[in-house]
Formats: structure tokens, sequence, C-alpha cells
């Protein structure tokens, strides 16, 4: 599984990309051809769509919609075509999924509501998402990964400022390690999480303080020991501390939205939605990370963005904006290649 853009790459290479528009309830697809992205087509009626993940082996798009009652609504993908069908819907009670993520090889899938804060597990089959098997509760909650061997899962929880850690058992259901939680710092707003290939550190960038969190983790029991932390904003724009409930654009706070390691391991990218900036951390040998060197403005409020499988891309979409840009990446270095429309409040990327 390729754990910066969530979906099971089986070897291919990438060559779509899929963007969520909140603000349109729509899905658009793209082609990726050497520097420039061609639209392809546009799945409607995915009312406030903030997140999916692909099963690409499947060729299944799960999203998350909002509305009442909220869903997950899997969709198969067209690959010549780019076009998305509707296949199924599974109605939530307890509000909309803010993050998705599959694991076990596309038969389970894991899932957060910051409005509901809840977590769930699911298994998945040919018709869809079934019923949730386990649920955990914790305050906004706002991510899950699994790890790369279906052992474990991580709930991120900001309002809690902590991580919970789980076992997933045969059945998917959720049993809390010891300890069951582990802690952020206080008020830091922990958000969205990556684990490294070596499945020995985890990373969490953190909504309000604008720090990346290194956690080394226990590969044979799962839990995590918090090791340090990074700054991951431009330190000289003048940003306040981000609170919960607080406007940060008006009162020009810090706030940190995406994550994505980059290829090979060697280099954490992050977005912070205040100055709009993208950044690139270096990790070290020993999984330490280094606070950026420099910052590249990209679109306005860019609270997703991905990475292309081989690290030479990255498209970069913003709440405020109706275009993304795809960049040539070189080391922490961005170079726009093309921009292209998209619908309104494109928040969420995956690379296909």
């Amino acid at each position: 599984m390729n754990r910066e853009v969530g979906f099971y790459h089986g070897g291919m290479t990438a060559s779509l990309v899929l963007v969520a528009n909140s603000g349109d309830g729509t899905i658009t697809s793209f082609r990726l051809s050497v520097d420039s992205l061609t639209p392809l087509a546009t799945a409607e009626g995915l009312t406030g769509c903030s997140n999916f993940v692909v099963d690409d082996v499947r060729n299944l798009v799960h999203a998350a919609i909002k509305g009442e009652p909220a869903a997950i609504v899997t969709l198969a993908l067209d690959r010549d075509s780019g076009v998305l069908t509707q296949i199924s819907r599974r109605d939530l009670q307890g509000g909309g999924l803010n993050y998705v993520a599959l694991t076990r090889d596309g038969s389970a899938l894991l899932g957060v509501s910051y409005g509901g804060g809840y977590g769930i597990s699911a298994p998945v089959g040919p018709d869809g998402v079934g019923e949730p098997v386990s649920l955990i509760s914790y305050p906004n909650l706002h991510s899950v990964l699994p790890s790369d061997d279906g052992k474990f899962a991580y709930f991120v929880s900001l309002g809690a400022d902590l991580v919970a850690q789980y076992e997933i058992k045969d059945d998917l259901s959720l049993v809390p390690l010891v300890p069951a939680t582990v802690s952020a710092p206080s008020g830091s707003g922990p958000r969205h999480l990556v684990l490294n290939d070596a499945q020995d550190a985890v990373y969490v960038l953190t909504e309000f303080s604008g720090e990346v969190l290194h956690f080394a983790r226990d590969r044979e029991r799962g839990t995590l020991t918090l090791r340090g932390s990074s700054t991951a904003f431009d330190t000289s724009a003048g940003l306040g501390h981000g609170l919960i409930g607080v406007d940060p654009r008006k009162d020009h706070l810090i706030w940190g939205a995406d994550l994505h390691l980059g290829a090979g391991g060697e280099t954490l990218w992050a977005s912070e939605r205040s100055e709009s900036t993208l950044a690139a951390l270096s990790v070290s040998a020993d999984g330490t990370v280094a606070a950026p060197r420099q910052f590249t403005v990209t679109e306005p409020q860019p609270r997703g963005f991905a990475l292309s499988p081989d690290g030479r891309h990255l498209v970069a979409a913003g709440e405020q904006s109706t275009t993304v840009s795809l960049y040539a990446v070189d080391g922490d270095d961005l170079s726009v290649v093309d921009r292209v429309e998209t619908g309104h409040g494109a928040n969420w990327v995956r690379f296909v």
C-alpha cells in the first residue's frame, strides 16, 4: 500500500488524479501526462465530499459525503475515461466522516468523524462498505491510518490532543493497545499522520501549533513513543498559535492542514492554510525531522495535496480556489508546470 496517496498501486504507473470539490459535491478526474493535467470527467451528487480513498486493484473509490444522513458512497472508476459511477451507499447516523483509509488489501475500511467524534472499522466487499464492526469515541477525530500489515490502526483526536492506538482483530474489531493513547503537546491540535516505509516511525502534523511530531513505533507491539518535533510553518509570517473554535483567517493564526511523505522517505511535505504555503521538512536516518528551509505559496487555503508515487509531481488544491496546481518536484523546490480548473471548495487530492 502506498501510504502517501492512500491507494493500492499494484505496480502500475499513476496516470490519473482525482480531486474532491466539497463546495460542489463532486469529484473531478484528470489525466496526468508528462507535465500537464487534462480534465476528464466529474462525478456529481456527492454532497460535501471532503475525503475519499481509492482501491487501485479493484478500481473502486470510497467517498465520505455529508448530508442527512451522511454516508460512504462507493463508486467504480473507469481508468480510460476517468468516469466514476456510483454502485453502493452506506448511510451513517452519527455524522459525516472526515477521513477514510483502506487496509487488508482493500477488504476493510477505517473512518473518523470530526463533528460526530467517532471512528469505525467496517468490512468492504464487492457491493461496497458493510456495516461497521467497531465504534470508538474521542473528541474531534480528524484522521486514521493503519499499519502496512493491517494489524494496527492509529486514530488522531484533535480535540483531546492524542493519538489512540488499536490492534485490528481478524473480525475487524478494534482493541486498545497498552497504553491506549499517546499524548501530543497540549493545545497543539494533532490532525494528519503518516507512517514511514520502515514502519518504525509515525509523523503527525498539528493544526494549531504547526508542528510535525515524530513518534517512534514498536513494529511488534504497535505502540508509539513521542521522540521530538519540528516547526512546519513560516515562523517569519507573524502567525499566532491556533485555537479550537477560533477563525484562523480573522486572527491570522497557524492553520496546519495536510501531511505527506515524499518518495524515498527523506522528505515530509506539509501545508499551512493561513499563509497558503507548502513546505518540505527533511527526515534524517534516525527519523528526526528538521524545519523547512523555504516555503512555496500555493492555491489559497490548501487543505489537501498529494505527491505522485515516484515523487516527481505534486498536485495542490485550495478551498478558496477553483483551480489546482501541478508542480514538478526537485528536492524541496516546487515549480508550477500546469494549473487547471476544478470545482469549488477543492479539498482532497489522490493520485491513482
